[in-house]
């Protein structure tokens, strides 16, 4: 059996341990530390926003952002829906209902026509959504002019789902610092990783203090400890943040690698009938988190996702199928949705290939093989060529 192949594994530097060791040499373990308030500066320095909060995760970004915003119990929030479920968890947290929004095709992310939509849909039945997210799928930036325009016109705060988009570039400027808020994501699969972990972006100081705040159990200035406020164990350690601080070193060097595989798979199977990828507008620079293809049976003469999907795993590759739509999600049924079948399409026909900045050129060549090999063995497709 060949050795296991898997869809984005971490990656380490040279620095990471030495930062690590200097936490214990310290003895500085527990949340917060200086390696804590290094990574903040990194992460707000390299995305140009004001302030950055290092947090637990992705997820408690976003619900102390639905915080920051007002959003509370009743109330709707419109979220992208072709997404992983923890761009809308949050919303259920706080009580309110998602309002799920479906993709466009030229970036697979929010619709700003759709937006539009159900944002007058839902003021005329009395609920003004309290948010909107857009999500940067794989690292591909949203619409976000159109996107930001539409929210604008309405006064609604825009929460950037960037966990997939660190190092991803929208008309020059980083995701996660175009709407009043972004949230990154340093889980183990992303670009960089803490081991766990994310941040939240802003350029409004008292409301990212209001972050840390809340995101330290909401602890009063006393010599005892005193609360007023319901808070949260959120803050993300200093060992996790010295992960974080020596991944910061290597980030460009990872979107450069990912990027280089994306081009890799491209080049070598984009002239296979039916096999196409995730489109870059001009205005764009994804970091390619994962690299997603969209596989078409009605060309491919009845190859699928699945095909592909299980050659791969039979030779222990992970693949994966893209993130199913909430608004097919049964934990979400009934939620509103306004739909045009993009998502559902890019769902039924599209897979994420193994697209770690760790792959060397042998691995992405064994899964290019595996895959020309599908289309080799169907017999209408060898005779057509």
């Amino acid at each position: 059996m060949n050795n296991k192949m898997w869809l984005s594994s971490p990656h380490m530097g040279n620095a990471e341990f030495d930062l690590i060791k200097a936490a214990f040499d310290s003895n500085w373990i527990a949340p917060l530390g200086a390696h804590v308030d290094a990574f903040e500066e990194a992460l707000a320095g390299y995305t140009g926003s004001g302030y950055a909060v290092a947090l637990s995760s992705g997820t408690a970004a976003l619900h102390l952002a639905l915080i920051l915003v007002g959003v509370k119990p009743g109330d709707e929030v419109i979220c992208q829906s072709m997404t992983f479920s923890a761009s809308a968890n949050p919303i259920a947290y706080l009580g309110a209902t998602p309002v799920f929004v479906d993709s466009e095709r030229d970036t697979w992310n929010m619709d700003p026509v759709l937006l539009e939509t159900a944002i007058r849909e839902r003021i005329a039945a009395g609920k003004k959504p309290g948010a909107i997210i857009p999500v940067h799928l794989y690292g591909m930036p949203a619409k976000m002019s159109e996107i930001m325009a539409v929210a604008e016109k309405f006064d609604i705060p825009v929460i950037e789902d960037a966990a997939e988009a660190l190092g991803s570039l929208y008309n020059k400027k980083a995701c996660g610092n175009i709407g009043l808020m972004g949230v990154l994501s340093f889980n183990g699969n992303k670009i960089i990783t803490t081991s766990g972990g994310g941040a939240l972006l802003g350029n409004d100081g008292k409301q990212i203090q209001q972050a840390r705040f809340l995101a330290t159990q909401a602890r009063d200035a006393a010599p005892h400890y005193q609360h007023s406020h319901i808070g949260y164990n959120y803050r993300l350690s200093n060992i996790c943040a010295a992960i974080g601080c020596g991944q910061m070193q290597v980030l460009d060097d990872r979107v450069e690698k990912r990027r280089a595989n994306f081009d890799f798979y491209r080049k070598h199977l984009s002239l296979l009938p039916g096999i196409s990828f995730q489109p870059e507008p001009g205005n764009c620079h994804s970091n390619r988190w994962l690299t997603t293809l969209l596989i078409d049976p009605n060309i491919t003469n009845g190859i699928t996702r699945e095909t592909i999907r299980l050659a791969l795993d039979k030779e222990n590759i992970e693949s994966r199928p893209l993130w199913k739509p909430m608004h097919l999600q049964p934990v979400f049924a009934g939620a509103p949705a306004y739909v045009n079948g993009v998502s559902e399409e890019l769902f039924n026909n599209g897979l994420c290939l193994p697209s770690g900045s760790n792959l060397e050129a042998d691995d992405l060549a064994r899964v290019v093989t595996i895959i020309n090999r599908c289309f080799a063995e169907s017999p209408v497709l060898a005779e057509s060529h």
